[in-house]
Parts: C-alpha cells; structure tokens; sequence
C-alpha cells in the first residue's frame, strides 16, 4: 500500500492551527483523510472545529506536529505517553515528495539571520535558469503545499528554522547552506548550545555544505563534519571557496581544476551591496552551483532580484537624514548587521527578546549609536546594555500610547527631533514584536506609514 493511500486508512491529529496546520488541513481534506486538529488558541480553522486538549474517547494512529510547538509540550507528551506516532510536517512533506515526485530535489538553508532574502535569492535563481522551482518552508508556501502543488516542481528551495530542523530527520537534502549562528530564541531551546546544535543538524542530512567563513560559530561547530564543505566569504577566495576579489564575486569550488576562477557576479549586481547581503548571495549562488546552474545564469538570478519590504528598506531622504525601516531585524545579530551599514544611527528598538542578550551587540555597534529610541517589553534589557557598554548613547523611552499607529507616529516625531544631517533613523529592533504588533511586517508598515505623514509636511 502506497504512504498516501495508507494515510487514507489512519486516524490523524493535527498539532497546530496556524499556517502549517491550514495547509496540512487542506491536504489531509483533500485527499479524504479521518483527521482532527488540536491547538490551545484557535476554535475554527478553514470550517473545522479545533481542539483544545486530546480527547480521551478518540484514538489516534498519527500527530502530524506543527515546527513551532516544544517537544516538552504538554499536548506533545501526551501524545507520547499513549504510544501514538508523531511526525514533523517537513518529515510528513519528505514522505508525500518520495512517492509524488521522487526526483524531485531538496535544497536548504538555516541561519540566525538572512535566510529569507538568500533563500529568494536562490528562488530567483532557479527562475532565471528556468528551472522548475520555488522558495518555501519558513517564507511563502509551506513544504507540504510545495510537494503537493500541481506545478510539480523539480526544485525546493527550503528556508529552514531551527525548530524545523529539530523536529525533522528524514529529508535528504542536494546541498544545505548555514550562513550564521548567533543568540535567538533560547526560550524554545533552553540554550544557545541547543539551538546551534539545531542548526548545525542540517549537516547530517547533506553530503555539500555552503559554509559562511566570517562566522565563527559555523567554522567550529562544523570541524568535524566529513561531507564537502564550500566555504564563502568577503576575501579573496582559496581554491574550493567562493569569496571577493575587488568588485567581483568569484567562485574557485564548482570549477573545473583548483587553479579555475568563474566570476558569479558583480558587486553592483548586488542590492544593497553591503556585506552580510553580499554573504547572502554568495550562499544562494553556491547552492545553485551545486545542482549545475551555470555561472552566467546565476548573475542574471542575483541581478534580477531586488530585497523584500522591512529588510534594509530605505524609505525616504530628506534634508539630510535617510530613514531606514529593517523591522525583520527581529534578533541582536541582525540589528548589529543593519547598524554597521550606516555611521551614524538614531536607533529605534525594542519589543520581545526571546532570551536573547543585548550586551555584545552594543559592544560591536555602540559607536555607530547616536540615540537610542526603545518601546516594548524588553526596553530595559537594551537600556542596561547601553548604559554598561555605551554610556554616552541618549535613551528616550517610548512607553504610552492608544494604539499601535499612535506608538509609531511618537517614535517618529522623536526620532525626527534628534535627527541631524548625515543620520540614519533606523528601525533595527532586536526583538519580535507581538507584544506590541500583529508582526514585523506591521511594526514596519507602520513605521513607513509614520515616516511618510512627517516628510510630507
């Protein structure tokens, strides 16, 4: 009996009624599966009812368990003390793919930060190359609606989370690249030792690995690793590496002898070109190179794509001062990289730490922080870490408004009154931002609503 049709004969518990689980919903739906769905927060999803705890009269054959729910979840151990088998929906979509689409290849990429611009990237790549393929995973579809799509495609590029990887261990991936490790959301893990070793799991299931030689914690964590590494990263490379030499990026890996170089683009093909986004490109160029993508169709991929809303977004320049909403920049490590790109920073931040620590952060940047602008729950955490390692850094402190349009249009006007020729008002929060916004997409659309009311006065 084919996985699907056995599917058809189970009884199925859905672990989570949010994106994974709608798309899982559907699936099982369509295919006329006996399923339920469990999830402490949701009542009705798509027409179906939710529940909220594990029913003592339903016996369940298998839980198909959405990435962000703990393994030390009460739901999930009870699932496990009952003997019932639990599957991670990237698991489940690795099924699904094996008898849908056999041939169809895997390509994925984790990292603290930039794994959603890489991971589009890699996706424009594959378009302009005109091979069949789409990003999915952590950003657009989910898997299961990618390995289930009418389109067939021969290629998934998958941006993975760490709780993705830790709750899956059947996918065979073509390469996998990890561009960084740095502190987040050790309220999930427990420890920063964890949550790397989360990331760095992905190698176990991949015999390529793009490698970022600038990061400290994927050189070491990788040591001993036996599969092939392709190292990249911003100096000239060394045979087997892909690096920069003056305004190109030049790949010596995929070549035909080490004495080989093929140019993979040019600095001005990247946008923006500041570092950790040349890193990006170099990291979805080499997983494209991996599965024979040629050179020249790699630059057309790399040119062509232009970075989504709230990453690095230049909103307006006006009498001087550049206002810059990077509101993805939901962690310290990806704040520090958007407070490196400019000089001088009017810097708001602030929202849910996750667990994070704010001190190394202000150590690399705090030189480049003119003011600090701080709202949301964990302000304070920031607000120490300034005053420890940043003394003369100016805090203002955003801490009552009537919604969350009021809140933005304050920090705004603050920033606007601190603000000199030469300055960047940068939205970089270093956290998430639910304790104050639906999503980092709404903190930063109203954050561009907000710039554009003042520099239309």
């Amino acid at each position: 009996m084919s996985y699907i049709a056995e599917l058809v004969t189970k009884n199925i518990l859905v672990v989570g009624a949010g994106t994974t689980g709608k798309s899982l919903a559907r699936y099982l739906a369509s295919i006329g599966a006996n399923f339920s769905i469990i999830d402490e927060k949701i009542s009705m999803l798509d027409g179906f009812e939710v529940l909220d705890s594990i029913p003592d009269d339903i016996t369940f054959d298998l839980a198909i368990v959405s990435p962000g729910w703990r393994k030390d979840h009460l739901v999930v151990e009870g699932l496990n003390s009952k003997g019932i088998e639990i599957i991670s929906e990237l698991d489940f979509a690795w099924l699904l793919k094996m008898e849908l689409n056999p041939d169809q290849k895997w390509l994925a990429l984790t990292g603290t930060n930039g794994k959603t611009t890489t991971v589009q990237m890699l996706e424009s790549i594959l378009i302009a190359s005109g091979t069949s393929g789409i990003a999915c995973g952590n950003v657009g579809v989910t898997v299961v609606e990618a390995v289930t799509s009418e389109n067939r495609f021969s290629v998934l590029a998958l941006e993975l989370s760490s709780f993705q990887i830790a709750w899956s261990s059947l996918p065979e991936y073509e390469a996998v690249s990890i561009l960084n490790i740095a502190e987040d959301h050790i309220d999930w893990h427990g420890t920063f030792s964890e949550y790397a070793d989360a990331k760095m799991k992905l190698l176990s299931q991949s015999k390529v690995a793009i490698l970022n030689l600038n990061d400290p914690e994927v050189i070491l964590r990788s040591a001993g690793w036996n599969g092939r590494k392709v190292f990249f990263g911003l100096s000239t490379p060394q045979a087997g590496e892909i690096g920069l030499v003056e305004e190109l990026l030049v790949d010596r890996s995929f070549v035909n002898s080490p004495e080989a170089a093929e140019v993979i683009a040019e600095l001005s093909d990247v946008k923006p070109a500041v570092p950790h986004n040349v890193s990006n490109a170099m990291a979805a160029a080499g997983l494209a190179l991996s599965i024979g993508i040629a050179h020249p169709l790699v630059k057309s991929g790399i040119s062509n794509f232009k970075v989504d809303k709230h990453r690095l977004q230049t909103l307006a320049t006006k009498d001087g001062i550049t206002w810059v909403n990077d509101s993805k920049a939901t962690n310290p490590h990806a704040a520090s990289a958007a407070l490196l790109s400019h000089l001088s920073n009017i810097w708001i931040a602030g929202g849910l730490a996750k667990g994070a620590k704010m001190d190394e952060l202000i150590v690399r940047t705090g030189s480049r922080i003119k003011a600090a602008i701080l709202i949301g729950k964990d302000a304070e955490l920031i607000a120490k870490a300034l005053a420890k390692h940043a003394p003369k850094v100016a805090i203002h402190r955003i801490s009552t408004s009537t919604s969350a349009e009021d809140l933005m249009d304050q920090v705004v006007t603050c920033a606007a009154n601190l603000a000199t020729t030469g300055d960047t008002v940068l939205l970089a929060p270093a956290c998430a931002s639910m304790d104050q916004f639906s999503s980092y997409a709404e903190r930063g659309n109203l954050f561009s609503q907000s710039v554009s009311k003042l520099v239309a006065k």
